[in-house]
């Protein structure tokens, strides 16, 4: 079979075709054809060796997958890795069977994206009806979801910040009351001013650095910065527990990987996720679509931000 392999850590330039002998299923996992395949940007830090846990080398990344089993069935499922090839096992626990309705890009958004901003405001900040949330790079995969989301779990004022006009104009069209630049200067005054001039009560954050500094002096009574990321690159300032007394703050972290071993954290979720994007309330949004030989310059235009929403490889 066809598939992409890392044999060494770098940039987009290690993502190299290669043909490997189809994987045989063990106990509890399931063989699938691969019809399409996500990109994360977790995947970019698993190919310069900087994620929180890497895989051996070499290896095949691609932890989301969708497609047909040998008796037909539509489904799709979460592995540690081996997405990006034209077949792939997955462990039957994370493996759910997908209503037709939902198209390949909107069902794989649904899996680490929509999972996770599920989670970062169910699970992690404890949403309640009429908080205010911030999403930080809202026109991204997970942050394009969870605008929709926190407006579907009842927030009553969503702030979206962006790096560009045209992504906040998207956060916007996606239900976000207002958008505003995502730039850590004058970022704390830049949303409590977006929130009649209060401090906030809930921050997603994935980007990190100054960004998450500047969040975290934008929260108020109670407030909770969820982090789930570090796409800056760059590592916050740490965090003094007399800081956090102040203004009864919480800082939490996230990551989907470890969460998912906790029973109920898989299936519940993903069904409600089917539920509202069926409805309509929810609208994932696909960035684009790669041929798997073309894996290098999906990396590469996620990298260069010049996409939003979900990626897909197509095997």
């Amino acid at each position: 079979m066809r598939a992409i392999q890392i044999s060494r850590y770098g940039g987009p330039e290690v993502l190299e075709p290669v043909e490997l002998p189809d994987p045989v299923p063990g106990p509890d996992q399931v063989l699938v054809d691969v019809e399409a395949a996500g990109v994360n940007y977790a995947d970019t830090h698993l190919a310069d060796g900087s994620y929180l846990s890497s895989p051996k080398l070499p290896f095949v990344p691609g932890s989301e997958v969708i497609g047909r089993t040998a008796d037909g069935r539509r489904v799709m499922g979460l592995s540690t890795g081996g997405g990006y090839a034209e077949k792939a096992l997955l462990p039957a626990a994370l493996t759910v069977e997908v209503p037709e309705a939902i198209g390949d890009g909107e069902a794989l958004a649904l899996l680490v994206q929509g999972l996770s901003a599920w989670h970062l405001l169910r699970t992690s900040a404890r949403l309640t009806p009429g908080e205010s949330v911030v999403v930080n790079a809202a026109a991204g995969g997970v942050g394009s979801l969870a605008v929709q989301l926190a407006k579907a779990f009842g927030a009553g004022r969503v702030i979206a910040t962006a790096s560009t006009p045209d992504k906040q104009r998207l956060a916007l069209d996606l239900g976000a009351d207002v958008a505003v630049s995502g730039d850590a200067d004058g970022y704390a005054e830049r949303v409590i001013e977006a929130n009649g001039g209060k401090r906030v009560d809930v921050v997603l954050d994935a980007v990190s650095g100054p960004v998450f500094d500047a969040a975290f002096e934008a929260l108020g009574q109670f407030g909770r910065l969820v982090t789930f990321g570090a796409a800056s690159r760059q590592v916050a300032k740490p965090v003094e527990p007399g800081r956090l007394m102040m203004r009864n703050l919480s800082v939490v972290g996230f990551w989907l990987s470890p969460a998912l071993a906790v029973p109920g954290m898989f299936a519940p979720p993903l069904t409600e996720l089917f539920e509202l994007v069926t409805a309509g309330r929810v609208r994932p949004v696909v960035g684009g679509e790669y041929p798997l030989a073309e894996t290098r310059r999906a990396h590469e235009d996620l990298l260069a931000r010049r996409t939003t929403g979900k990626l897909i490889l197509r095997a």
